[in-house]
């Protein structure tokens, strides 16, 4: 990635992205103006502004606001294995049945009128830290390189050291054309995101007007700027990506330990500090609680009593956009061993008490 261009949220740097994109197009030798759509996943989440919610494909979030949206968005399957590997399917058959799934989709749409393939490589709150698996990203990067096509990779939540390494493509082995950052850049200290630009376009802006054609009042804010320098200055000289690296393991390792057993947890998945939980009413099935008990916010919310004090990040849909809840955990880079055991062990006593609760109502009803 060769250039940045700073504005102050995740939706902003999606919505600048997606403009990019689209402008890279019109810039080149031979102009295709015929690009103008775009291929997003399903059970996906990029942002709330128009643009930024047509890409996502999260269901709660998109309901209000669909009259609205745009209609040059399309969506596929996303890569969870989870939920979307069939029985004694092997992780390479599953990555040529979705590549297969985003060919057929450039087919119908017509491949010459698309400008990108959007993809999170870590999917944040729309189905808790879900990981692609091996091979994915570079079967989709051939999918969007065989029709001209650019890949973008939305960090917002994923990157910046998240998921320990800055970028979490780097563990994918594939780079991104377009690249949103947000939340790890400035660490919650002021509000700034940004967009990175890889090579081949930037040339190709380079050589064509020289302009992007779209900016904001707030944009390149020095105050966001400057917090964002502070903080990647403390990530290089504590190592803390090495950190997140290690707690992170830590994190999983003792997860799987406390609850890993636990008859309503499904799933637990994730990278670096990066970790979601999944929830089941049967754990054989997979089958999801009744959207009604509201599973997620109730571990949420006792995790935010007094009895025990820490933050869990809720989210529904995670099965098919109405049913199936999931938490996600995402501590400090700068975490130590003991505090990585200590929310480990919360985490486990909230569940117990949320699920002994729950359970009790099921069987009463």
């Amino acid at each position: 990635m060769s250039r940045l261009f700073v504005v102050s949220s995740g939706s902003e740097a999606m919505e600048a992205a997606m403009k990019l994109s689209r402008q890279y197009f019109l810039e080149l030798p031979t102009p295709e103006p015929k690009r103008t759509r775009f291929i997003a996943r399903q059970h996906s989440f990029h942002g709330v502004t128009l643009g930024s919610l047509s890409m996502g494909g999260h269901v709660f979030r998109r309901e209000l606001f669909e009259p609205l949206l745009l209609p040059n968005i399309s969506h596929v399957s996303p890569c969870n294995a989870y939920r979307g590997k069939r029985d004694g399917e092997s992780d390479a058959d599953y990555v040529g049945r979705l590549a297969a799934e985003l060919d057929a989709e450039f087919q119908r749409v017509g491949p010459e009128t698309v400008c990108a393939f959007v993809a999170e490589p870590v999917v944040g709150a729309a189905l808790g830290c879900v990981p692609s698996v091996p091979g994915y990203f570079a079967a989709m990067k051939a999918v969007c390189d065989r029709y001209g096509a650019l890949l973008i990779m939305d960090e917002v939540m994923s990157g910046m050291g998240r998921s320990g390494t800055l970028h979490a493509w780097e563990q994918e082995g594939v780079a991104p054309d377009i690249q949103t950052i947000g939340k790890g850049l400035g660490g919650g200290y002021a509000p700034v995101s940004g967009v990175l630009i890889g090579n081949k376009v930037a040339e190709v802006m380079d050589k064509g007007t020289g302009a992007f054609r779209h900016g904001q009042t707030y944009q390149g804010h020095p105050i966001g700027c400057a917090a964002a320098l502070a903080v990647q200055k403390v990530i290089k000289e504590q190592n803390l990506l090495q950190n997140v690296r290690e707690m992170g393991a830590l994190l999983e390792s003792k997860l799987r330990e406390y609850i890993g057993d636990h008859p309503n947890v499904g799933n637990i998945r994730g990278k670096g500090l990066f970790w979601g939980i999944e929830f089941v009413k049967d754990k054989a099935t997979k089958e999801p609680f009744d959207p009604k008990l509201a599973v997620g916010a109730r571990v949420q919310n006792t995790a935010l009593t007094p009895k025990y004090s820490f933050s869990i990040y809720a989210g529904g849909g995670t099965m098919d956009g109405k049913r199936g809840d999931h938490v996600l955990l995402a501590p400090a880079y700068n975490i130590t061993a003991n505090e990585v055991d200590m929310i480990a062990r919360l985490t486990a006593a909230v569940i117990v008490e949320v699920f002994n609760e729950v359970n009790e109502v099921s069987a009463s009803t």
